[in-house]
């Protein structure tokens, strides 16, 4: 399965380590069987970020006997930036669809999640796409926020930009240049930044959609290089951007550039190794990163036992959780 964040061993004697440290006592909570915690079928799994903030409650959760974990109350408001509906074309995914796609991120308690598309990796007609996506969107009360395609590359991308602003009034538009099948340094690429800016969109840059070692042989999708965006975001005012999905394409410290550059955020959903999201607050400042699964491609608990594992807290928690992206949807 996707995203195998770390082993299991070498983060329980990483938090063990700590617990010892802080002779913490672990308070007791109710009990599920492992089968369940870690499967995302069970509506009654609301994983703690609570957690998060004291490494011995981590350990001490981690050390349990494998057939019961307490499972304690979920304290944070969470907003996924990184949600997609419909199908993954090479591998069925159950809970994309719209319902059953709710009903699990409200059980995980995200407050609100924004929307991409799977079509719009292999259909042609975004419109098409666009379309089902916001009306998907609108069906579940504002808890999906759509984020409509657009390939720059098609002949009418221009119109299908026009629909997202004057029809749909989405908050911001998605792209995949990997499966679109063009460079960050693309002349078209950069017209359709600086036009979504003008629009105030928020502009989510998946960088990548699927680990080039498991992509479908019959598929050739090259890999982005996105050191282009360090000098083409500068020249674009008013440009918002949200980086999905970078960490394996993009180096650490060429992400801190990056996000340097201007108004840009980076997802955790590809941080990878443990201590992950620790390390990647060494090069890039809490207020600029924030919360993304990848969810349903992606474990959605994956996320949480990324902020678990690294003992993010206080404010740089809050920020990640909610606040980044909250804030983002208020500046326009």
């Amino acid at each position: 399965m996707a995203n195998h964040s770390c082993s299991k061993e070498s983060l329980t004697s990483v938090l063990q380590r700590k617990a010892d440290r802080q002779a913490a006592n672990v308070p007791k909570g109710p009990l599920v069987a492992r089968r369940e915690f870690v499967s995302s079928g069970s509506g009654t799994v609301g994983f703690t970020l609570a957690a998060a903030i004291s490494p011995g409650l981590s350990a001490g959760i981690l050390s349990q006997p494998q057939s019961e974990i307490p499972v304690p109350e979920l304290s944070l408001p969470i907003v996924d930036t990184n949600v997609y509906l419909s199908s993954w074309p090479f591998r069925l995914l159950p809970e994309a669809e719209p319902a059953r796609l709710v009903e699990k991120l409200r059980a995980y308690r995200v407050v609100q999640a924004w929307a991409g598309n799977f079509d719009a990796l292999l259909h042609r007609d975004l419109a098409a796409v666009n379309t089902r996506l916001v009306r998907s969107c609108r069906a579940t009360g504002g808890f999906l926020l759509p984020f409509p395609a657009i390939n720059p590359k098609l002949p009418n991308w221009q119109e299908d930009l026009r629909q997202v602003v004057e029809e749909f009034a989405a908050p911001g538009i998605r792209l995949h240049p990997d499966y679109h099948g063009y460079s960050l340094d693309d002349a078209d690429f950069i017209e359709l930044l600086g036009q979504a800016a003008e629009h105030r969109l928020i502009v989510q840059l998946a960088l990548m959609a699927e680990d080039e070692r498991t992509v479908h042989p019959a598929v050739k999708v090259p890999s982005v290089d996105p050191k282009p965006l360090v000098d083409i975001i500068p020249g674009i005012r008013g440009l918002r951007c949200v980086l999905l999905n970078a960490q394996r394409v993009t180096p650490l410290p060429l992400l801190a550039k990056i996000v340097a550059s201007g108004t840009v955020y980076v997802d955790i959903s590809w941080q990878e190794g443990v201590g992950g999201v620790a390390n990647l607050l060494s090069y890039v400042p809490a207020e600029r990163v924030i919360f993304g699964s990848y969810f349903p491609r992606f474990y959605f608990l994956s996320a949480v036992l990324k902020l678990l594992e690294s003992a993010i807290s206080g404010e740089a928690l809050a920020n990640i959780i909610h606040k980044n992206a909250l804030s983002l949807l208020e500046q326009r």
